[in-house]
């Protein structure tokens, strides 16, 4: 990570109780959705991807506060909670993005394989505390595909929180998705949010 110039004292977010806002949009996940049926692959892998590489084409998502300077993160990884097929086996991977693999297939058995290690005890999972997840070069993606929500929110661990937390849906019959995403508005605005659905959008059109 580097640091960057940001007056952080000025800002006029840096007082609130809670800094942290979400917003909620629909993207087009036709192709993606019709390929991973079509050639048997994850589509809740396959969308994380996409999810990941958006959210590190935005450099104010991969942005930190420590010690009252700002910092920016080279890229993020991703954690995401995983079930069992039973649901009664939960736990969390982290995962490095698609950007440091050679090709996005490898980077799928990546994580399915990683997945099924965690899910069987042959790995340990990712294990950090709520409170210390800002001194991680992480944000926090997470899947709802039972319900197809207009909005969402978040628990707030600290009003200062910085981490992203991406939420998406189930896609609908008009294979539409609900992605959430969460922020905090000392270090993201709505320019840097337009940004990443548009990047979203575009990953989930062109995949490879």
């Amino acid at each position: 990570m580097r640091e960057i110039e940001f007056n952080i004292k000025e800002n006029p977010f840096i007082d609130m109780l809670s800094a942290r806002y979400s917003m909620s949009a629909r993207i087009n996940v036709e192709k993606l959705w019709k390929w991973c049926h079509e050639n048997d692959k994850s589509f809740f892998v396959m969308s994380l991807g996409c999810l990941m590489n958006a959210v590190n084409r935005v450099p104010q998502l991969k942005r930190r506060i420590f010690d009252g300077k700002v910092y920016e993160f080279d890229f993020l990884d991703g954690v995401s909670p995983i079930m069992n097929e039973e649901n009664d086996i939960y736990k969390e991977m982290r995962v490095r993005p698609p950007q440091c693999f050679d090709n996005i297939m490898d980077w799928h058995d990546y994580v399915k394989n990683l997945s099924e290690d965690i899910l069987t005890g042959k790995t340990e999972g990712f294990i950090c505390e709520m409170e210390k997840r800002d001194l991680e070069n992480i944000a926090n993606f997470s899947c709802i595909p039972w319900v197809d929500f207009d909005m969402l929110t978040n628990c707030v661990v600290d009003g200062k929180a910085i981490q992203p937390l991406i939420t998406w849906g189930k896609v609908n019959e008009n294979y539409e998705m609900s992605v959430s995403i969460t922020v905090s508005h000392i270090l993201v605005n709505g320019r840097e949010l337009g940004y990443f659905y548009e990047y979203a959008q575009e990953e989930f059109l062109d995949f490879f």
